[in-house]
């Protein structure tokens, strides 16, 4: 059997930046064991899977090298890619069946446009191993599906170096660790990083479904509704929010880095 893959840098307009989510179109959903292989197989943070629906609805699948995510805006963002620029799709917008429920991807000029349920988070206690793994400190402590970690500025997201071995003994399944600070860059409103433990890629480059977290938290802090984010990784990524309601906006430019076909 040969499944068509693409492999798509997300958030970026530029090739090695963003994030990479392999994807792979299909005409009929296989067993879970066979796509976690393939996941596992293509070793990045993400694979997304897709079959096309008689309601001209996608049915999106988003799986790790471990396991199958609830929510996943980068492969979400090069599976609209693949579907617009590679298979041709003539529609306005594309509407994905999800475990999140329905996902909308529009497109919007140069970018992409996804609108996903907002994760407003609430104060929390950071756990002691969490606080133990870390260089530095956060301000404050918050939690939705990840935890999120406020510290006072840029740069201390920057410097931030977890002891990778004892924040893997922390069970956080499936969300992970976000940093976050306001940006001191004029152009920027905030900057943010996150940490997956027990994850095969422990930092993700760029994540959008944090941004659900993320975005409601700093309309709150910086009494606004539109947002211009960078997540800071070594690759780094660019990212358009908006709150709107109980929902998020999030755009991203994408680039093909690979096409190709799996024999299995």
């Amino acid at each position: 059997m040969k499944i068509k893959i693409f492999q798509i840098d997300a958030f970026t307009d530029k090739l090695f930046g963003g994030n990479p989510a392999a994807v792979c179109p299909l005409d009929h959903w296989l067993e879970d064991k066979l796509l976690l292989q393939i996941a596992a197989e293509n070793n990045l943070a993400e694979t997304a899977f897709f079959l096309k629906l008689p309601d001209d609805r996608f049915h999106l699948r988003w799986f790790t090298p471990e396991i199958e995510m609830d929510l996943c805006g980068h492969a979400t963002l090069a599976s609209a890619y693949v579907i617009f620029e590679e298979l041709g799709y003539q529609g306005k917008e594309i509407k994905f069946k999800t475990l999140s429920g329905e996902l909308l991807v529009k497109k919007k000029e140069d970018q992409l446009e996804m609108d996903f349920p907002s994760r407003p988070p609430v104060k929390a206690e950071l756990p002691e191993i969490i606080r133990q793994s870390l260089n530095l400190q956060p301000k404050e402590v918050w939690k939705a599906r990840d935890y999120l970690l406020v510290y006072e500025q840029e740069e201390d997201i920057r410097k931030i170096a977890p002891n990778v071995a004892l924040m893997n003994q922390i069970n956080i399944d499936p969300g992970g660790i976000i940093v976050t600070a306001k940006s001191e860059q004029d152009s920027i409103d905030f900057v943010s990083r996150l940490f997956t433990p027990q994850a095969t890629v422990f930092e993700d480059p760029v994540t959008g479904s944090a941004h659900c977290t993320l975005i409601p938290f700093w309309a709150e802090r910086l009494h606004k509704t539109e947002f211009h984010a960078l997540q800071i990784s070594a690759r780094g990524g660019e990212l358009f929010c908006k709150l709107e309601g109980d929902r998020v906006r999030i755009s991203g430019r994408a680039v093909k880095y690979l096409e190709g076909v799996i024999e299995v």
